[in-house]
């Protein structure tokens, strides 16, 4: 399962609205290689299912990824940050080693 949380459920939806995008688009999220700690996080709005897309929804928000993907997002939490820290969204992963100092990339 992959999770969102409600600060992102927030900023998600507020995405949504400012873009018109209609009740078919999803989050598509993905890994992919590449960043200083091997491995990226990627995060789309999408409305084109894929074969072998694995589909979550948690509290009405639809998260879609790749089975290859998957084994490295497996129990992860989209979160949404707007503090001093910096503004965006990010990931809580409990399958990553370590990761970079901004974030944006991990391995395992």
């Amino acid at each position: 399962m992959i999770y969102i949380s409600d600060k992102a459920v927030a900023r998600v939806l507020q995405i949504q609205q400012d873009e018109s995008l209609g009740e078919n688009f999803f989050v598509r999220v993905s890994v992919v290689g590449g960043g200083c700690s091997g491995l990226s996080y990627k995060l789309d709005f999408d409305n084109q299912s894929q074969s072998g897309d694995q589909i979550f929804v948690d509290k009405g928000i639809t998260l879609v990824t790749d089975i290859k993907s998957f084994l490295y997002l497996c129990d992860t939490t989209l979160d949404y940050s707007d503090g001093l820290d910096g503004k965006g969204f990010h990931f809580i992963n409990p399958n990553a080693s370590r990761t970079c100092a901004c974030g944006d990339s991990f391995s395992v």
